[in-house]
């Protein structure tokens, strides 16, 4: 049963992975085996970030690109290809968070929101998958999805579509790639203490709703969605394929 979670031998891309769920999740893979990409737009985090996993003898490497930028993604795949490195699995988790009323909201900002939580997700999946269609041995592909992926917020709206998006992208990657034995699924976080949350952890009123309204009582950790990460990039999940996996402490079974 163990041989079904090794990651060894395996290369994973993981978008935005300098720091919070991201880094969370290359923390996961590389304790599973795999020789993990980390990405952010800034080299000098990218190498923080590579330094902290290599210091616990972990395999990893950085990838410094801007994964809104579509040419920068391509160069960046470019590279990979050059230098011999093979992305077997992708986790799509760079994302961005802007929190205003509609009617205040210019069409930049919702551009933005949209560009790097959805658009960003195809474009890097896109360039991983021609590339495990052309090896013929599959791949893994892992959005991360939301919350609001099923349940919308206030001030949130650029978010809430985004991440709506990514639900049916991520069903699509699977109906048009499942044939190449790419299996394409989502994590959908509840609320997690990272850094995107600031503001709102430190919101008592919010901190108050977020343990009150759900069953586990409290916000998620980083590192308690690596387990599933783990599994939707191992053998124990070749034949699930378009599926979300909520872990959110239960928040979307109440009322």
């Amino acid at each position: 049963m163990a041989g079904l979670f090794d990651l060894t031998g395996r290369t994973a891309l993981i978008t935005g992975s300098v720091r919070g769920i991201g880094f969370s999740l290359a923390e996961g893979l590389c304790a599973a085996g795999a020789t993990v990409v980390v990405n952010g737009r800034k080299q000098a985090a990218v190498d923080e970030a590579v330094g902290k996993l290599q210091a616990k003898g972990y395999k990893a490497r950085g990838a410094a690109f801007d994964v809104a930028d579509e040419a920068a993604v391509v160069a960046a795949f470019d590279a990979f290809d050059k230098s011999g490195v093979e992305i077997d699995i992708l986790i799509n988790n760079a994302g961005i968070q802007f929190r205003k009323p509609m009617v205040e909201l210019e069409l930049a900002d919702w551009q933005r929101v949209l560009d790097t939580n959805l658009t960003a997700a195809f474009i890097v999946g896109r360039e991983a998958a021609k590339r495990m269609i052309a090896r013929g041995r599959g791949g893994k592909i892992i959005n991360i999805a939301s919350l609001v992926s099923e349940a919308a917020r206030a001030t949130v709206a650029p978010y809430t579509a985004a991440k709506g998006g990514i639900k049916m992208l991520t069903r699509s990657m699977a109906a048009e790639w499942a044939k190449f034995n790419i299996q394409a699924n989502s994590i959908g976080p509840g609320y997690i203490l990272t850094e995107m949350n600031t503001a709102l952890i430190e919101n008592p009123e919010f901190d108050a709703w977020v343990k009150s309204s759900n069953p586990a009582g409290r916000w998620g950790r980083p590192d308690e969605l690596a387990g599933t990460a783990v599994y939707l990039a191992s053998d124990a999940s070749n034949y699930v394929n378009g599926q979300i996996i909520y872990v959110d402490g239960g928040w979307l079974s109440v009322l």
